[in-house]
Formats: structure tokens, sequence, C-alpha cells
């Protein structure tokens, strides 16, 4: 016969161990349901493309591309205009020398006629100026402060000023390509290989095959940027040395002007006051024929 004091334990330990035992089952068989279900989302973000990066880096290489596709049109073009205005530059500036180096005098030099090119037109102002302050100008400003020679130190200063500025037009743009191009190719190149990365992670394979194909084309964004720096850099250099010889050639053409003007103690002669002069001689030379005429008349009126 059992003990009844070890019958009640048994039964208490019993009626202890039902809960749990109901309780572990019951997760376990939750835990079993839910697995499929997470199985199925893990498998879908995981088959899910990376439609985002993918989309950005295309669009971001094509960008930049064309980027460097106008920098380039901008380089050459900038490089061809500012060929062909040193060319013309230079033929204006040595035939324009040439005529006034080879005129009589200082008033001769003032009367050429038909003349082009920076040269030209700083001795314009020159003369110009000359011929305001021929016997002193009725202008009372701050323009026209100063003696004869201060105000055209002054004139042909600002006219160089003026040539220096179309000269230098351009140039900076052709600076500021020639220095960002290799960046903004690198830019390209970076996004390009993230493309290709994700791509190479998406096929599972890393043969060179694989590999070299998306990584070489995205190396050609550099590779573009580098072609369209190297021109750009190369003209800037070459016109900044070309404005540095026509700028020389100016401020000596400048000064020589200046010490012809004080030779001539700043004074030039206006255009049509010989023909003035001459008109006056002539009219002066007629009357006394004029009146040689009347003296023989009335002469020959006392004979009749």
């Amino acid at each position: 016969m059992a003990d009844p004091t070890t019958a009640a334990a048994e039964i208490s330990q019993a009626a202890t161990q039902a809960p749990i035992t109901g309780a572990v089952s019951g997760a376990q068989s939750v835990a079993t349901d839910l697995a499929p279900a997470a199985a199925n989302v893990a498998s879908s973000v995981a088959s899910a493309p990376p439609v985002g990066p993918e989309i950005t880096s295309g669009l971001i290489v094509d960008g930049t591309l064309d980027v460097l596709i106008a920098f380039s049109v901008v380089t050459w073009t900038l490089i061809l205009i500012k060929g062909i205005q040193h060319l013309r530059i230079g033929y204006h500036n040595r035939a324009y020398s040439k005529k006034f180096w080879s005129a009589k005098d200082f008033q001769a030099a003032s009367a050429l006629q038909d003349n082009q090119g920076p040269a030209a037109r700083i001795a314009e102002v020159g003369f110009a100026t000359l011929l305001e302050t021929d016997g002193g100008t009725t202008t009372h400003d701050l323009e026209h402060t100063g003696e004869r020679q201060e105000l055209l130190d002054r004139r042909l200063r600002q006219q160089l000023q003026k040539e220096r500025g179309s000269l230098e037009s351009g140039l900076a743009i052709l600076a500021t390509i020639g220095s960002i191009s290799p960046f903004v190719g690198l830019f390209g190149t970076v996004w390009g290989i993230m493309g290709a990365l994700t791509n190479i992670s998406k096929s599972g394979s890393a043969n060179l095959e694989v590999v070299a194909g998306p990584i070489g084309e995205a190396l050609v964004a550099t590779a573009i940027g580098i072609a369209v720096a190297v021109p750009a850099v190369i003209g800037y250099n070459f016109f900044i040395r070309r404005n540095k010889v026509v700028w020389a050639f100016l401020d000596d053409f400048a000064v020589e002007f200046g010490h012809l003007a004080l030779k001539t103690s700043f004074l030039i002669k206006r255009a049509g006051s010989n023909s003035a002069s001459a008109s006056r001689g002539e009219t002066l030379v007629k009357k006394p024929a004029l009146k040689s005429n009347n003296e023989d008349l009335e002469t020959n009126g006392v004979q009749v």
C-alpha cells in the first residue's frame, strides 16, 4: 500500500508540469507555422533586383559623358575662335605699324585711313585726345582734369586695358575645363564601378570575363575626361603666351606714341585746316587781280 504523502506529491508535480509542457508544445507549433512565412519573405527580399542603385549609376555615368562632350565642344570652339583672333591681330598690328613708322611725320601719321587692329585703335584714341585738347577744352569735369600729357597717358592706358580684356576673353573657360574635366570623368568612373560591382554580385560570379567588361566600360569616363582636359590646358598656355607677346608690343607702341606726341608739344592740326588755309590764300590772291582789272578799265575809259 502506497504512502499517502508520496502519492500527494506526485499528483502535485504532475499538475505543475502539465501547463509547462502544453506551453512548450504550443510555442513549437507556432514556430513551425511561422518558419515557412519567414523563409518566403527572406527569399523575396534576396531575389528583389537593386533597382535604385542601378538606375542611379546609369544616369550619372550618362550625364557625366554628356557633360564631358559639351566641354570638348566648347574647348575646340574657343581654340578656333582665339586662333583666328590672334591671326587677325598679328596681321593688322604689323600692317599698321609699317604704315605708322613709314609716315613722313607725326601729323602725316594722324591722317592714315582704313586702319584696323589694337595698335590702330590705340593710335586713334591718342590722336583724338590730342585734337580734343588742341586750343584747350571747354569741358570741365574729372575726365578732362590734368595737363595734356596726363590726359593722353590716361586715355592710352584705358585703351590698353580694353584691348587686354578682349585678348583674355574665353581663357578663364579654358582654364576651368582643363582643371575639372579629369575629376568629372573620375566621378563618372566611380559610379560606373559601383554599378558594375552590383551586377557582378547579382550574377554570383567573379571570373575575369565577368569583371573586366563592366569595369573597363566604367573607366572610359576617366579616359574621356583626360582627353578633354589636355587640349584645354595646351590651348590656355599657348594663348597666354601669345597674349604676353601682344601686350608687350602694344605697351611699347603706346610709350613711343607718347614720346612722339611730346616732341610735337601735344599739338595736332585738324584735318582740313590746310585746305581751308589754301582756300583763304586763293581768295586773297584773286582780290588784287580784280582790282587791277578795274584799274585797267578805268584807264581805258579815260583814254576813250
